[in-house]
């Protein structure tokens, strides 16, 4: 195992080639990496533009980043799949439904956007690489008892493990799997 800065080119293309030298192929690809920007509350009209930019720079631009640096690996794999961790914040549908909990959060412009965007960029990578096989979903674990989510004075019971599920799920999918799809533990989610 080994750590790997997704803003860091020359960290990217340095665990690609050893992934490379080692293994020769790459069957699965997870881009977990993500952060939140920290700016609970803080409202698009009062954010910082440099704040838009490191957390997009992270959970948009660093998936791009990876996962061109280790497609030519991914291509090399019988099977290859690829699972972009999303989040349910990302749906344009929940902000927008009136009943839905996600409709009444504070606005923000920085974390469910970055996560939209992800979402598109996943159909897009579906759209080039289903010629591939490759099947590239985004998933939405939910809330976990996360280091990511421990500041957020909630009280949050789901276990990483519990939101893994959605994710080994996608990353093991058959060949005539979904691709270029939004999925939670209950299936499909709506953009």
């Amino acid at each position: 195992m080994f750590v790997l800065d997704v803003t860091d080119p020359a960290a990217i293309e340095a665990a690609a080639a050893h992934v490379a030298d080692r293994y020769g192929h790459l069957d699965v690809l997870v881009n977990n990496a993500g952060i939140s920007g920290h700016q609970a509350g803080e409202a698009p009209s009062t954010t910082r533009p440099e704040l838009v930019r490191e957390v997009f720079e992270t959970n948009v631009v660093g998936v791009l980043m990876v996962t061109n640096a280790f497609l030519p690996l991914l291509r090399r794999a019988p099977a290859a799949r690829i699972v972009n961790v999303s989040s349910g914040v990302g749906s344009l549908t929940h902000h927008t439904t009136p009943d839905h909990y996600m409709s009444r959060l504070l606005a923000s412009a920085v974390y469910p956007p970055s996560k939209t965007a992800l979402n598109a960029l996943t159909i897009q990578y579906a759209k080039e690489l289903r010629k591939d096989g490759i099947l590239i979903n985004a998933a939405a674990p939910g809330g976990c008892a996360t280091d990511f989510t421990k500041d957020l004075g909630l009280h949050i019971t789901r276990t990483a493990a519990d939101g893994a599920a959605i994710i080994v799920r996608l990353a093991t999918l058959g060949p005539d799997g979904p691709t270029g799809g939004f999925f939670d533990d209950d299936g499909t989610t709506p953009w």
